[in-house]
């Protein structure tokens, strides 16, 4: 039995994934029920797919530190698995004709500018053509992709607190209030007001303490 309610599965995906792809996101989940595990960092994989025959349940492992858009690709391939087997059953290869197929109709959606910038969907598109076992076996993929790794001190939006202040695209801002998958946020210089997805990367801004 799924875990997951609509809302978390709602809420995790707009930490997770580009904006313009969390609605497919959740919608691939309500179709094809499965329990979603959120994981830290593991070095021998991105992802995994489990079928659990006796609870005839399906679990869906994804890396918690991977960007928005190596997330989603993990995601699709793992979801990709579950088509698969609902799809032949047991006794096809992995990463066989049926799961490219599956993960080729996943991707299809989403092969556009509007989910993906420019310089990940050219390799990505390429790639997709023929995906195999893992999208880092694809060196301008996985380097189009390392591009938006957190590897600057950054956060996600999602982590910083109301009132508290943070830098993002070389302005000063606050953070004010949620409003659904954004944060209303306030230029500390000119007042202006933005909302931003809230996973986007930001440098939170540590609070100086007086004195000892």
């Amino acid at each position: 039995m799924n875990s997951l309610s609509s809302q978390k599965i709602t809420q995790l995906m707009s930490r997770h994934v580009p904006e313009a792809a969390q609605t497919y996101c959740v919608e691939l989940w309500l179709k094809y029920p499965f329990n979603l595990k959120v994981k830290p960092r593991r070095v021998s994989k991105l992802g995994d797919y489990r079928y659990h025959k006796g609870q005839k349940s399906h679990l869906i492992t994804v890396n918690a530190s991977l960007n928005p858009y190596a997330f989603l690709i993990t995601y699709l391939h793992e979801v990709a698995h579950l088509l698969a087997f609902q799809d032949h059953g047991f006794g096809i290869s992995p990463h066989g004709r049926e799961w490219k197929k599956s993960f080729q109709h996943l991707m299809g959606p989403l092969l556009n500018s509007q989910v993906f910038p420019e310089d990940v969907l050219k390799p990505l598109s390429s790639y997709m053509r023929n995906p195999k076992a893992a999208s880092g076996s694809d060196q301008r993929l996985s380097l189009a992709l390392q591009q938006y790794d957190r590897q600057d001190g950054s956060i996600a939006l999602a982590e910083v607190k109301p009132e508290q202040q943070f830098r993002f695209r070389h302005m000063l801002l606050v953070k004010e209030s949620v409003r659904r998958t954004r944060a209303l946020c306030r230029d500390i210089g000119s007042g202006r007001r933005y909302l931003i997805s809230e996973i986007a990367r930001v440098h939170l801004i540590m609070e100086e303490k007086a004195g000892g």
